[in-house]
């Protein structure tokens, strides 16, 4: 099943022409319609939204958010790493954020890989990554490790309203975590 209905195949599915070109003309259509909604950078809710890049979370579907209302940041996992934290700061210190929501999911990738993906990467490339993985097994615990990342972090100035939740790619439900 694919959820965009315009992506023209050919033989065994494939996609004919590039996917970037297919976006291109997307935003060519969008633009022609477009009006400036006067919006200022300062997400309304003041709210920031962490979450995995999995592409069957509609995060503002799912969570009833219209454009303008939060900040969104997205990785592989929903993980809070280095990256995450600066762009939380960021959100927070120069934007007006106050709360923080993390959401990860049922049926996540980084269950089924580990660190020695990176030994991978670096017997093909010559090069180790930089970076870790950040692959678990335990989604709870997880987003339990994420919340306490942030909860700790110096540079954050708003840790009291930090949750933290799993989504269910099946039912579209999220499920709070206790933080314990």
């Amino acid at each position: 099943m694919t959820t965009s209905a315009s992506v023209p195949t050919g033989p065994e599915g494939a996609i004919v022409g590039t996917v970037t070109n297919r976006l291109v003309e997307a935003n060519q259509h969008y633009a022609a319609a477009f009006t400036d909604p006067g919006m200022d950078a300062r997400p309304v809710l003041q709210v920031a939204v962490v979450a995995c890049m999995d592409a069957r979370l509609d995060l503002h579907a799912a969570l009833g958010l219209e454009l303008g209302d939060c900040h969104t940041i997205r990785n592989a996992g929903g993980v809070v790493t280095d990256d995450v934290i600066r762009s939380l700061t960021i959100s927070q210190r120069a934007l007006g954020t106050r709360s923080i929501v993390l959401i990860h999911h049922t049926g996540c990738g980084l269950e089924s890989l580990t660190e020695e993906f990176r030994h991978d990467l670096e017997m093909e490339v010559g090069q180790r990554p930089a970076w870790a993985v950040e692959a678990f097994r335990d989604v709870d615990q997880d987003v339990r490790q994420s919340m306490q990342r942030v909860r700790t972090s110096p540079f954050l100035l708003h840790t009291d309203d930090v949750r933290g939740f799993v989504f269910d790619v099946k039912t579209g439900l999220l499920r709070e975590v206790d933080p314990a």
